[in-house]
């Protein structure tokens, strides 16, 4: 069954065991999947006539709505039942049953009238039940016509209710049961509907009553219009009467089974969808939101007002529709955007798309938006949550690029930190690893927006760490071209006996220092050549090869005054 569709009735707006109505949270939910237009059938008349019979009829099945069996009020309140539309494909019938009205146990006449107005506000087709024949005393008991000007307005601001009204009410069916006359006037035949029309002929006369008495039919013509008649014999004896739902139509006098197939052929071929001043169309959904607020003026002693309806329904309506097309939008942000994005392009392609589909879900699913003003309002929301996506967008972007960067430069970051760069050569070597972590860097894929942003952030704080490197591999390298010059002279060759070890030259000199020679003099004596430049080679070897023997430092704080650069060496 599809959705909003009811194997039984349930109560639309309850009495209440207080007599004040409400509307029924269990109803609105069925309304509420109900997004196709509604045709409203509502029927009203005194109690126990037969009310639930005609629209357990129109609903095509035996049972549905309480027929009951006893002289007593079987319907409280109104009852919907929504059933497919039979001859309308994509509307949904929506039938209405009313509480009798004049039943003296409710004891509040004001009661009726209410009930009365609801009908005629929720329906697109009103159906007026009664027994016996179309006279002064039925038409008596429609006096809640004579209250509908002072019960219903169109407008707050209009005197004059009844062209609006005219305008707005629904089509008119009168049901008469147990109908023994035969139909004709003046010895010739007419029509049922011949009949009604008499019956609501203005009479001659100017006494109060014939004035009355025509205030009420002139009402009944001014306010419903097309107006159809349907007469109905008994349907079968009193024994079967009382078992009405376990009869069948063979069950029933053919006349009033025929009469009863004629009155549900014009409904389901005459009566119009619902709709509102303006022929705004009105569906499931809508039609609940129009009986909880014309209920609510009702208990708060208020007038229903169409306008006023009508301007709550579309901001009820207009407030769902944007709801629901926001939660689309997000549902599609959610499905298709994976963080972070390569692009802007890439993020901003998903948010068009999802936009340009929630805005066909508001069209869709709004009311009355001629200004446009709910539908700025979407696209307002929906910037605000893009907005938030670039932000989380950007966000993400940094968090992977960082944790890449962390990762990949993880190598390097251990190299520097243990001093593996403070050689000779150093920086090149570090140039080298940083170039191929660079690469490896930019290799990796799904950094999003901000990937060479956080790399060229992290290379400008390692500015100052290759400077430093830089800087120590200049000096390191500058002390290996003093040793290289001292590597080709006659004084390394003479410590090192010949054997182009500079561990021999080291042991030499370390010997000679143990020795205990006070100055730098002792030791230059021993070499030959004796040449400054010599002198500082020597030095220098003592000074890079024997830092951690204590003799050799002290040896090496005497000579390293005498150090000069290797371009001093001619």
């Amino acid at each position: 069954m599809a959705p909003g569709y009811m194997q039984a009735p349930v109560c639309l707006i309850d009495n209440g065991t207080d007599g004040r109505m409400s509307v029924q949270q269990g109803a609105l939910q069925i309304l509420e999947q109900i997004q196709e237009p509604v045709v409203v059938v509502a029927v009203v008349g005194l109690y126990r006539t037969g009310k639930s019979y005609l629209l357990n009829r129109l609903a095509g099945k035996p049972t549905g709505f309480a027929l009951g069996g006893t002289i007593k009020s079987k319907t409280k309140g109104i009852w919907m039942w929504c059933v497919p539309h039979p001859s309308k494909k994509g509307h949904t019938l929506v039938l209405l049953d009313t509480e009798g009205l004049g039943d003296v146990e409710k004891g509040d006449e004001k009661h009726d009238t209410w009930i009365f107005c609801l009908a005629v506000l929720l329906s697109s087709t009103l159906v007026y039940n009664s027994l016996g024949i179309i006279d002064n005393n039925a038409l008596e008991k429609l006096q809640y016509v004579m209250e509908l000007t002072e019960h219903i307005k169109v407008k707050s601001s209009e005197h004059d209710q009844t062209t609006g009204l005219m305008r707005v009410f629904p089509s008119f069916v009168w049901t008469v049961r147990d109908f023994t006359l035969e139909l004709e006037l003046k010895g010739k035949p007419i029509t049922a509907d011949e009949y009604l029309e008499n019956a609501l002929k203005l009479k001659s006369g100017s006494s109060a009553e014939v004035m009355r008495q025509n205030q009420l039919r002139q009402g009944l013509r001014d306010f419903f219009a097309p107006r159809r008649c349907f007469v109905f014999d008994r349907p079968a004896n009193a024994k079967n009467m009382r078992r009405m739902e376990e009869l069948t139509d063979a069950d029933l006098d053919p006349s009033f089974v025929e009469e009863a197939q004629k009155f549900c052929s014009y409904v389901f071929s005459n009566s119009k969808p619902k709709a509102m001043r303006g022929g705004l169309g009105v569906t499931g959904r809508m039609l609940g939101s129009l009986a909880e607020t014309y209920v609510e003026a009702i208990r708060s002693g208020q007038v229903p007002c169409l306008e006023s309806a009508v301007e709550s329904l579309v901001m009820i309506q207009n407030g769902r529709a944007i709801t629901d097309a926001l939660q689309f939008y997000r549902s599609e942000m959610e499905r298709w955007v994976r963080l972070p994005s390569e692009t802007q392009e890439a993020l901003s392609e998903i948010h068009a798309a999802a936009e340009k589909h929630a805005v066909d879900i508001f069209v869709r699913g709004s009311f009355n938006d001629h200004e446009h003003k709910y539908q700025l309002e979407l696209l307002g929301s929906v910037l605000k949550e893009y907005e938030e996506w670039c932000g989380r967008n950007v966000e993400e972007s940094r968090r992977v690029c960082r944790a890449v960067l962390s990762r990949v430069f993880a190598p390097l970051e251990e190299a520097v930190t243990g001093g593996a760069f403070m050689q000779p050569g150093g920086y090149k070597a570090f140039q080298t690893a940083l170039d191929n972590a660079i690469h490896l860097y930019r290799e990796e894929k799904g950094k999003g927006l901000l990937r060479e942003e956080v790399l060229t952030e992290y290379l400008k704080d390692k500015r100052a760490v290759g400077e430093n490197i830089l800087a120590a591999d200049r000096s390191l390298t500058e002390a290996q071209q003093r040793m290289e010059v001292w590597r080709t002279t006659s004084v390394f060759k003479f410590l090192t006996g010949g054997r182009d070890s500079y561990f021999d030259a080291w042991l030499r000199l370390l010997a000679w220092g143990r020795c205990g020679f006070p100055n730098l003099d002792d030791v230059t004596l021993r070499i030959p050549g004796n040449s400054a430049l010599y002198q500082s080679a020597v030095a220098m070897e003592v000074v890079q090869i024997t830092a951690a023997d204590p003799a050799a430092r002290r040896l090496g704080s005497v000579v390293e005054s005498y150090i000069p650069s290797p371009a001093s060496h001619r």
